[in-house]
């Protein structure tokens, strides 16, 4: 004869079944919040290639070389003191902080290098047509320009998700809309290079960094507590493909290549199963607001930016 179930025994499955989608749940949360709040080693020492000293030995140029900053808030300066930027430390090295770099900065190859800086914080490329162009000089035909430029990456990650994306604030948008925004992106960065270029009558090379990824290819801002972008990474792939378009095109444009160096240093840098775990140096190289470098990826920019340099002037 065929027992009967218990009404109390459907009671207890029912409160087990509970305990379990909240513990689920508990958990699901709890990681996320672990992974927002959690400190990423960042590790000390030198960070990115190692520069070889021999390029150095001698003179690049006889003229008078102006160093120029434009762009974003990484050129700026953003994640690392005064002093100890990519900029600052591109045009004269600290000697106390990075003993293997010294001798190797700009100043120690162009006699009569001078700086100057106009890179403002959270701006994008139209910000840099407009505001930032106005404010360079037109220099003497007697001084050549050394550009170290950084503009795009505020166009995609701007605002967030917190509004509905557009042309020049893309977070969010879909791969068949950055299609064509990256496109206009191509469009005003051209702008900004050929304005710069009348800057300089007497000629000037323009280094111009692409977009790092903080989700190390991953694709998940969400982890971040900041809202789904189902496309970001074929998107940030998508601009990379125009900056390089233009490097391509304009002979005194140079691709500085932030975005390879930078993979297995972003949010997953600690996740040894990641397809770019560095083993070596298994560190986090980005700000709390993930937009900008700390201070070991500011040593790592400026080490890429010099890299590039010693081949075009050198080789």
């Amino acid at each position: 004869m065929k027992r009967k179930t218990k009404w109390y025994q459907f009671r207890w499955r029912m409160v087990l079944l509970c305990v379990l989608i909240i513990g689920l749940f508990v958990g699901y949360v709890g990681c996320r919040l672990y992974n927002v709040v959690r400190v990423r080693p960042m590790g000390t020492g030198p960070a990115g290639p190692a520069i070889a000293a021999e390029p150095f030995s001698n003179q690049w140029m006889e003229r008078p070389v102006v160093l120029l900053g434009v762009g974003d808030s990484i050129t700026r300066g953003y994640g690392a003191p005064g002093g100890l930027t990519y900029f600052d430390l591109l045009a004269h090295n600290n000697n106390g902080k990075y003993s293997d770099m010294t001798g190797r900065d700009l100043a120690s190859v162009f006699p009569t290098l001078t700086k100057r800086n106009v890179a403002v914080d959270y701006t994008v490329s139209q910000q840099h047509i407009d505001d930032q162009l106005p404010r360079i000089d037109r220099y003497d035909e007697s001084i050549y320009g050394i550009v170290a430029l950084t503009s795009g990456g505020n166009d995609l990650i701007h605002d967030y998700g917190r509004s509905e994306p557009q042309h020049d604030a893309m977070y969010g948008c879909t791969y068949e809309q950055a299609t064509e925004w990256c496109e206009l992106l191509r469009g005003r960065l051209e702008e900004l290079i050929g304005g710069i270029n009348t800057k300089f009558p007497g000629g000037c090379d323009i280094f111009l960094a692409n977009i790092y990824d903080p989700t190390d290819g991953v694709g998940d801002p969400q982890t971040m507590m900041m809202h789904r972008w189902k496309d970001c990474v074929k998107v940030l792939g998508l601009a990379n493909e125009k900056i390089a378009e233009i490097c391509e095109k304009y002979p005194n444009v140079h691709l500085v290549d932030i975005h390879s160096e930078f993979l297995g240093h972003g949010i997953h840098c600690d996740e040894p199963w990641r397809k770019h775990y560095h083993k070596n140096d298994p560190h986090f190289w980005y700000a709390p607001i993930l937009e900008d470098p700390n201070l070991r990826g500011h040593d790592a920019i400026r080490r890429l930016y010099l890299q590039e340099m010693i081949r075009v002037y050198t080789h």
